[in-house]
């Protein structure tokens, strides 16, 4: 493959860094984020977007990452937008057509990660029954579920696929979490919610849980090639004993461990949204990108906070916004053990 930059994803990030840049809260953030096209871009033709694929998406998600903004971005683009264009054309066409609109109008989208103790089940204990037209009644609960108060819909893995769920259903009840870096998550009880689906089957499960992991791969690229520019630009400034900290033997060594685990990480979930990009198998990449982010990440982020000294703990810092997002996505993917558990038994049934 070629990590070569598209010219599109060039221009894309230009733009996002130019949105990330300003001095916006973040609501402000993300209405620029939508004013200025980065939305729009990922939705099909047909709905007056430009109808980018995976592989540019994810690398539109690198600068949300590297900008460590807080931002419903992930949720809409990553757990949204690009598993609901990858069923365009199938079944439930319609009503994923449907959700694109609203996402074009301006709504937040968002999906569930997990249900209770189980990260991205291949076989989700929440169900789904049939009530006709194309419609479920939705049954179990869900949690990880980013931006879910602030969306519209959310995308829940079932026992019968991927069903779309409104937030304002009666049946619906949704509880606030708390999470490290202070950003919107919920968990949600579904006791009959009306949902549609969105994608039918087994294999619909497997493909969101794929390209979700991806978007989150790439956020988190984003993230320590972030927090490692920060810190690099820190000890090349700050002097101690008369010299800058980069010269010292110890610290020249710390950062370059955190280079070489934000350039591996960024070489799986390039190649990971690439191989999805292009209809190839990407379950191996993604397995190193999810044990990577839950494992090195967490660790790295610790390294680079120990270089900046005293600096590295104060909230009003940037770098604590790259580190407790860090925190949350590993998370997320389920942390260190379980994905060593999966990468464990991929290996060992090959």
């Amino acid at each position: 493959m070629d990590f070569t930059k598209s010219d599109t994803a060039e221009a894309l990030s230009e733009v996002a860094t130019g949105v990330f840049g300003r001095d916006l809260d973040t609501d402000g953030q993300w209405s620029a984020f939508v004013d200025a096209g980065l939305v729009a871009a990922a939705l099909p033709e047909s709905l007056g977007g430009d109808g980018l694929g995976v592989a540019d998406v994810c690398s539109l998600l690198r600068e949300v990452g590297r900008a460590a903004a807080p931002s419903p971005a992930l949720a809409t683009l990553g757990l949204a937008v690009l598993p609901l264009r990858h069923w365009q054309g199938r079944e439930c066409d319609d009503a994923v057509h449907e959700i694109l609109g609203e996402i074009a109008a301006g709504s937040i989208v968002t999906g569930a990660l997990g249900e209770p103790g189980r990260p991205l089940p291949d076989t989700p204990e929440t169900t789904a029954r049939e009530s006709g037209s194309g419609r479920v009644v939705v049954h179990g609960r869900v949690q990880a579920v980013p931006y879910g108060a602030e969306a519209a819909r959310v995308l829940v893995p079932t026992d019968l696929g991927v069903a779309a769920v409104r937030t304002d259903d009666a049946a619906l009840t949704l509880t606030t979490v708390a999470n490290a870096a202070g950003t919107p998550e919920a968990a949600i009880a579904l006791d009959g919610a009306d949902g549609v689906l969105v994608a039918r089957g087994t294999q619909a499960l497997a493909e969101y849980a794929q390209l979700v992991t991806a978007a989150v791969a790439s956020v988190a690229d984003g993230l320590v090639a972030g927090a490692t520019d920060l810190t690099a630009a820190h000890i090349r400034d700050r002097q101690q004993f008369g010299k800058p900290l980069a010269t010292f033997q110890a610290v020249s060594q710390q950062i370059a461990d955190a280079y070489v685990v934000a350039r591996t990480l960024h070489l799986a979930a390039a190649s990971a949204a690439w191989r999805l990009g292009e209809g190839l198998d990407a379950t191996d990449d993604l397995d190193v990108a999810a044990y990577w982010l839950a494992a090195e990440m967490p660790q790295t982020m610790r390294t680079l906070h120990h270089l900046h000294g005293g600096l590295g703990v104060d909230v009003t810092y940037p770098l604590h916004r790259y580190s407790s997002t860090a925190k949350d996505l590993a998370r997320l993917v389920g942390g260190a053990d379980y994905r060593l558990d999966l990468l464990g038994e991929r290996c060992s049934s090959n």
